[in-house]
C-alpha cells in the first residue's frame, strides 16, 4: 500500500509574528514546525503500513525550508518525501491541492490519501476538499476514527451533539485527520538521524506547468490584529448598568 501525506510548514503556535511589509513576515525570526492536525495524518498512515507494509511518502508545497517538516515525518517512519517549491510565492488552496495533485501523479497515485483537517496558520479547511475534486476521489473530514481492510476505509467522525457519523468509501479516498485518531510518536534520536539520510525529491511549480498568479485569491495586505484597550468597568444599579451595557454594544463595539 503506497500512502502520501500531504503537510504544511506552519510557524509555531507559539512565536510572535512581526509584520514585514505589505503582504510578508519576517520568518526568519519564527519557529516553524509540522501543522499539528497533519501529524495525526502522518501517524495513521505510519501505523497502517507497519500493519500492510508499502510506504509513506511526505508531500509539502512551500519554501525550501519546508523540507524540515518532511523530515519531521521521515523521522515519524515514512520512506521518502516531495517537495514542491514555490520561490516563497503565496499560493491559494486551490493552487496549494492542484500542486499537491501534480506531484502526486508525477509520482504515482497512491492507494490513500492524509491531510490534517486544516492548517493553522491560514485556517481555510479547503485544500483537502479540493484535492479531492480535482482526483476524483471521496473525501471525509475530522477524522477521529478510521479502519482500512479489503479495498475500502470506514471513517468517523464527530458531528455534534455527541452523535457520530460512519462512512464507508471505496479505497483510494482522501482522509482529513484530527485530533482523537490517534497520539503522534515522539521520534527517537536514532529515528531523526536516519531521516536525514532519507530521499526527498524536489521540484518546482514550473516543472508542473502551474502558473503562480493564476490563484483565485491574491493577498493584499497582511496586518496584526488591532491592540484593544482595557476592560470598561460599568457601575450602578442593575438596571443602570444594562442600560450602559446595551449603549456600548451598539454604539461603541457596534455589535447591536
Amino acid at each position: 500500500m503506497k500512502i502520501c501525506v500531504c503537510v504544511k510548514h506552519v510557524p509555531d503556535t507559539a512565536a510572535t509574528i512581526k509584520i514585514e511589509g505589505d503582504t510578508g513576515f519576517k520568518d526568519s525570526e519564527i519557529k516553524f514546525v509540522v501543522n499539528p492536525y497533519d501529524e495525526y495524518g502522518i501517524e495513521e498512515a505510519v501505523k497502517l503500513v507497519e500493519k500492510n507494509g508499502g510506504e509513506v511518502v511526505i508531500v509539502t508545497v512551500g519554501k525550501s525550508e519546508a523540507d524540515a517538516t518532511i523530515r519531521s515525518g521521515l523521522a515519524m517512519g515514512a520512506e521518502r518525501g516531495i517537495l514542491v517549491t514555490t520561490d516563497g510565492q503565496f499560493l491559494d488552496a486551490t493552487l496549494t491541492a492542484k500542486a499537491l495533485k501534480a506531484a502526486m501523479e508525477k509520482d504515482g497515485l497512491p492507494d490513500l490519501i492524509f491531510t490534517g483537517k486544516g492548517s493553522v496558520d491560514t485556517e481555510t479547511f479547503q485544500t483537502q476538499y479540493r484535492l479531492a475534486g480535482y482526483l476524483g476521489l471521496p473525501v471525509v473530514n475530522e477524522v477521529s476514527k478510521l479502519t482500512v481492510d479489503g479495498g475500502k476505509a470506514v471513517a468517523e467522525l464527530e458531528v455534534g451533539g455527541g452523535d457520530k457519523q460512519v462512512i464507508e468509501m471505496n479505497l483510494p479516498c482522501v482522509i482529513g485527520a484530527t485530533k482523537g485518531l490517534n497520539e503522534p510518536r515522539y521520534p527517537k534520536f536514532p529515528d531523526i538521524m536516519k531521516a536525514k539520510k532519507k530521499k526527498i525529491d524536489q521540484m518546482s511549480l514550473a516543472d508542473l506547468g502551474i502558473d503562480a498568479a493564476a490563484g483565485a485569491v491574491t493577498l493584499e495586505k497582511l496586518e496584526p490584529v488591532p491592540e484593544r484597550s482595557g476592560a470598561k468597568m460599568i457601575e450602578g444599579s442593575v438596571e443602570e448598568q444594562v442600560t450602559e451595557l446595551i449603549r456600548v454594544l451598539k454604539e461603541d463595539e457596534k455589535v447591536l
